[in-house]
Formats: C-alpha cells, sequence, structure tokens
C-alpha cells in the first residue's frame, strides 16, 4: 500500500466492503464464481469494471472500462480504467489514467466511452455531466500512449446535447464518425484532427424497421436504448446496441453505409446475469472474434457493481453474429505465458482478495495481500522446468511468504519463498526461492500467506532455469551486470546507473546523445528468427525533458537496412518509470549481416535512462 496516497483510509474501507460482499453472497455463486481451471469470466476481480471498449493495437488487446466504485446504489463512477493481454486471459491492470478531474468542466458521472488511435494518438470519448449546464457532455481525452496519461484534448466538450454513451468509427476512406445516444441515436462526422466536427449533430432515424419493435412503450417504439458500437467487416456496416430496458439484451442492427440505413438483424446476447444493462465492444484479434460485455457476476455485484466479461465467437456464413452467452469460462488462451521473463505482478486470469494501485517503480503493484489471498496465471510454459523463482516485494509490516503452486490454489507445491519486511509499502527488494516440479504447460498460482492483517505488496515476478523457449534474447536485460551486453546505437556514452532503478539495483544511462535516434543497443543477429513475432518490453525514463521514447529494431540483410518499430512513441519523463511495449513480426530477404535493438526517441537528445529490457 502506498503511504503517500491519500485518502488511504477511504481505500482500506473500499476493501472491507468488497470483503464482505464476498462473504455475504458466496453461497450462492460459489459454484460458478470460486476460480477453477476454467473460471475466467468476469475477466477482472480486484475491483467493479463496466462498459468495456477493447481497441486492438500493435499486436495487443487494450481494453478500456468504467469503473463502479464498491456498495453503489446508482452508477456511481468516478474513474476510467485500462487493461491489456496478448492471450485473452491474463490481463494486465494498467489502473487509472484518466478521470473526473482530468475535465475540469465535468462534475460527475465518469460513464461509458470509447479509444480510437489515429494521427500516432489515442483519442477518449466519454460522457461526462457538465458542471455548468447539468447536463451529460462528450469530452475527449488524448495521449499518446494507449495506456496513458489522459489529458483533456480540448478542454470543453466535444458536443453536448444531454445524452450519453459516444463510439467512434473510423471508415476505409478516412472519414470518422462519432456516434452517440440515449433515448436518441446521433451522429457528428468528424475532422480529421479528432477533436472537432464538420456540419451539426444528425440525429439516426430509430424505425421498426431499422432497430426492432418495442412493445409496452409508446414513447420508445423501437429496441434501441443506449450503448451503440459502430464497425465495419466485410463491406457491411455494424451496429450493436443494448436493447429495451429494463433488463437489456444486446441487439444489432446493420446497413450498406456508415449512416444508415440500418436494418434490424436480431438478438446479439440475450437478457442474462445479475445487471439490468449491458453494453458491447467487439473486435478481431489473431484470427479470432471476440464479444466484450458486462454482467453482475462477480460477489456483491448487480446493476450497480458490474464486471466486464469476454466470449468468442464466429460469424455465420452470412455474416450475421449468432446468439452468445455469458459463461464463466470466458475466452480460450492464445498462445502461452513465458515465465523466465519478467512479469508484472498485476497481470493476472484471476484474483482473490487482492488489489492493485500505483508503484512507486512505475506500473502498478499488487496490494492488499492477506493470508489466503492467490493469483492465477494461465497457461505457463515452463518447459523443461524451473529452478528458481524470483520476486519484487514490499512490506511495512514482517511480511509473509509467497507459495508457488500449480494447477490449483491448493494443487503441488513448487516452492515457497519467504518476504520479510522492508521497511515500507513502496520500500522494495527481490527474494529468490528454488522451485522443483514446474514443468510443461501449466496454471500458476500464487498463494499468499502469514499472519494477519496485510502482508507484503508485490511488483513483478519472474522464473529462472532450463527448458525456456521463446525466452528473452536481451543479454544482461536488467542492466544488473551494468553494461555487459550493451552498447550505443550512434553517439553517447554509456553508463551503469546505481541512483535510479526499475528493478534491482542498476539500469543504464545514455548521455552525450547527438540525436533523437541514438540508444542504448544491443546487437542480437545471432539471435533473431525469420518471419517470428517479438513482444517487446523495457522502461523508461529521462533525466530531464519529456520526449517521446519508442524500442526499435535496426535489420540490415540483402545490403538492405530496415527499420523495425517494437515498441510505439510513448511520452517519459525525469519523474518516473514508463514501459515501452509491444508485439511486432521481424523477416527480412537475402542473408542477415546486422540486427541492433536500441531505444531511441522521436525528437531531442535528452539522456535515457533504460531497465528491464526484453526482447522474446
Amino acid at each position: 500500500m502506498t503511504a503517500a496516497i491519500s485518502g488511504l483510509g477511504a481505500v482500506l474501507r473500499r476493501r472491507t466492503l468488497l470483503t464482505a460482499a464476498w462473504v455475504v453472497t458466496l453461497l450462492a455463486v460459489v459454484a460458478v464464481f470460486v476460480p477453477s481451471a476454467r473460471a475466467d469470466n468476469p475477466i477482472v476481480q480486484t475491483v467493479y469494471t463496466a462498459d468495456p471498449a477493447p481497441l486492438v493495437y500493435n499486436g495487443r488487446v487494450y481494453l478500456y472500462t468504467g469503473h463502479d466504485e464498491d456498495n453503489s446504489t446508482y452508477f456511481t463512477m468516478k474513474e476510467w480504467r485500462v487493461y491489456s493481454t496478448t492471450d485473452m486471459v491474463n490481463w494486465t491492470d494498467h489502473g487509472s489514467p484518466m478521470s473526473l478531474t482530468t475535465f475540469s468542466w465535468a462534475s460527475a458521472n465518469a460513464w461509458a466511452g470509447q479509444v480510437v488511435n489515429r494521427n500516432g494518438k489515442f483519442y477518449w470519448y466519454v460522457p461526462v455531466t457538465n458542471r455548468a449546464t447539468g447536463r451529460m457532455a462528450i469530452g475527449v481525452g488524448v495521449s499518446t500512449s494507449p495506456t496513458g496519461p489522459f489529458t483533456d484534448a480540448i478542454g470543453r466538450p466535444l458536443v453536448e446535447n444531454g445524452e450519453i454513451d459516444p463510439t467512434v468509427f473510423i471508415d476505409d476512406n478516412g472519414q470518422a464518425y462519432l456516434y452517440w445516444g440515449n433515448p436518441n441515436l446521433w451522429y457528428v462526422r468528424l475532422n480529421t484532427d479528432m477533436i472537432s466536427y464538420s456540419g451539426s449533430a444528425t440525429q439516426i432515424p430509430l424505425t421498426t424497421a431499422g432497430f426492432g419493435t418495442r412493445t409496452g412503450n409508446a414513447s420508445r417504439p423501437t429496441l434501441y436504448e443506449e450503448g451503440p458500437w459502430v464497425y465495419k467487416r466485410n463491406g457491411v456496416y455494424y451496429n450493436v446496441f443494448a436493447a429495451k430496458c429494463c433488463s437489456e439484451f444486446i441487439g444489432y442492427s446493420t446497413a450498406p453505409g456508415p449512416t444508415g440505413p440500418w436494418t434490424y438483424r436480431g438478438t446479439v446476447m440475450p437478457t442474462q446475469g445479475s445487471s439490468f444493462t449491458n453494453h458491447a465492444g467487439i473486435i478481431d484479434y489473431n484470427g479470432g472474434s471476440y464479444f466484450f460485455y458486462h454482467n453482475g457476476a462477480l460477489p456483491g455485484g448487480g446493476g450497480y457493481t458490474r464486471s466486464v466479461a469476454v466470449e468468442k465467437f464466429t460469424y455465420n456464413a452470412d455474416g450475421s453474429i449468432p446468439t452468445i452467452n455469458m459463461t464463466t469460462g470466458g475466452a480460450p488462451q492464445v498462445g502461452t505465458l513465458d515465465p523466465y521473463v519478467r512479469q508484472e505482478a498485476e497481470t493476472i486470469a484471476w484474483a482473490t482478495g487482492v488489489e492493485t494501485e500505483p508503484s512507486s517503480e512505475g506500473g502498478m503493484n499488487v496490494g492488499w495481500i492477506d493470508n489466503g489471498d492467490s493469483i492465477k496465471v494461465k497457461g505457463v510454459a515452463f518447459g523443461g522446468g524451473a529452478t528458481s523463482f524470483t520476486a519484487r516485494v514490499a512490506s511495512a509490516t514482517s511480511g509473509g511468504r509467497i507459495e508457488v503452486r500449480l494447477d490449483g490454489v491448493n494443487g503441488p507445491l513448487a516452492g515457497t519463498c519467504t518476504v520479510g519486511g522492508t521497511g515500507g509499502w513502496q520500500t522494495w527488494t527481490t527474494v529468490t526461492c528454488p522451485v522443483s516440479g514446474a514443468t510443461g504447460t501449466r496454471d500458476l498460482y500464487l498463494k499468499f500467506t502469514g499472519g494477519s492483517g496485510s502482508l507484503f505488496n508485490v511488483n513483478w515476478w519472474q522464473f529462472a532455469g532450463g527448458g525456456s523457449s521463446g525466452g528473452n534474447i536481451l543479454t544482461n536485460g536488467g542492466m544488473e551486470d551494468g553494461t555487459s551486453g550493451w552498447g550505443v546505437f550512434g553517439s553517447g556514452t554509456l553508463s551503469s546507473n546505481t541512483t535510479v532503478a526499475h528493478g534491482g539495483s542498476r539500469s543504464l544511462q545514455l548521455s552525450g546523445r547527438t540525436a533523437a535516434w541514438n540508444g542504448t543497443a544491443q546487437d542480437v543477429t545471432s539471435k533473431l528468427v525469420n518471419g517470428k513475432s517479438y513482444a517487446t518490453s523495457v522502461w523508461v525514463r529521462t533525466t530531464a525533458g519529456t520526449p517521446s521514447a519508442k524500442a526499435m529494431l535496426a535489420v540490415t540483410a540483402g545490403g538492405t537496412t530496415s527499420y523495425v518499430q517494437l515498441a510505439p512513441a510513448t511520452a517519459v519523463n525525469a519523474n518516473g518509470w514508463t514501459q515501452l511495449t509491444g508485439t511486432a513480426t521481424v523477416s527480412w530477404s537475402g542473408t542477415l549481416t546486422g540486427a541492433t535493438f536500441y531505444v531511441e526517441t522521436t525528437a531531442g537528445t535528452d539522456p535515457l535512462i533504460v531497465d528491464d529490457a526484453s526482447l522474446q
């Protein structure tokens, strides 16, 4: 727990409420929602989440959600949150990069929004209450990173008519559309800057042919209620929406153009679950189609304490969407997780008891760990076998133990790491313990044991040992061996920095850069595989300035050098660590004669500090 967090008592009370909710509802849900090898829905268990908005970017799925406050009796929502995954089951918590306080003109109601990327930026369209008018209005947050932080793009509402639930679609010709509405359905044509529009708001006719027939409500003759999600597939425009409150189901319509005419096509997800609302988001990722929604499935859940879930589906041959039902199993895993590179503790398939918070070392950490709490990480590829387990931990008390278990929270015990007191919840140290029996692909459970009260925090973990296939190909990726294995791309002076470190006790600092492309570098020529997809993670900060940094690969083959962007440009600063992460396929023609991994900036020559780099 971060001592510097304001309102810590309120945070602790939130934990108490959540725990109480688990106890009160346990008997009603134990058969379905106690985590097992197949229970992966809802996909976030540390807080209540709602109104999913997925985005595929650079080989990764980013999920933007609202946050229902614990014990809510209305749509009490003060912030938005971000999660991401590459395998659809283990989700990394990126915290809250945008809240009501982002918009100085907003007073309440951080409700359902959506993020799109364009012009090298990410735009988050959200409905909030305009303090000056008391009406709901659409604001726009902007960031250079999919995980934020986001700032108010224009300092005022983009559009305001008292209605909610914005969704944005960019057509093949580059024209972007913003749709929103309850009880009506509106759109505007966004300009290429994504923060202004041409013309005026246009109301889409809600006809029964276009949006189905509702009975029993003369003022709402069609099924359309709210929450539109517009996209295009094989030349057909889809509008998936929440239908017929209350309780809502998910229906959809199609059209030959982005503004209609719409034809109602039927039900996607029937009325199910214990939430009287629902909200859909649909993406294609890694050859599959995925349907996101919310329900009230977590203990203590309901119409005002919702949770996001996901299902994989296949379109029918004619392009229609099949009926999709809520499950506790969720989507199948895409690939496996590599335990031999550093994994963030907040990368979770299922969590029991714990919560997350911002870490002083960058990113998030897992905290509020009590005796018996646990984290499940699914589909961990141990290969021939791990020999040790390392975790980055902190404790303001006497600590406790991390039990490394396989296949279940009480499954085979592979090892136990003892965590002692470190003098503070953000005073970090690294502990290592031997493990055995961790072979093949298994579900990993980190079970936390100890005395009463909060035990310790965990920032990250990593296994070591034989059998690692597809692991980190960078030498000295943790920078603990000084500059060994590393050099300079271009010009500058590389040195080992013992003053600041993201993990461990050292980082690498490059000073004296004379061009933006100068960066800390490593030769990986002998380690690359042609046509392979590589995942990159590296933590970066500056000594001064706020440039945007990105991870690159210079590949020379057949006498030609090409440059592969491994992780997109993200703003970094001197006040903390920022993670650059991404996935890219590396391929070449001819004979490979050189390949260099390096970190550069988009502009400027500010000194860069890097740590904990992996290319796998």
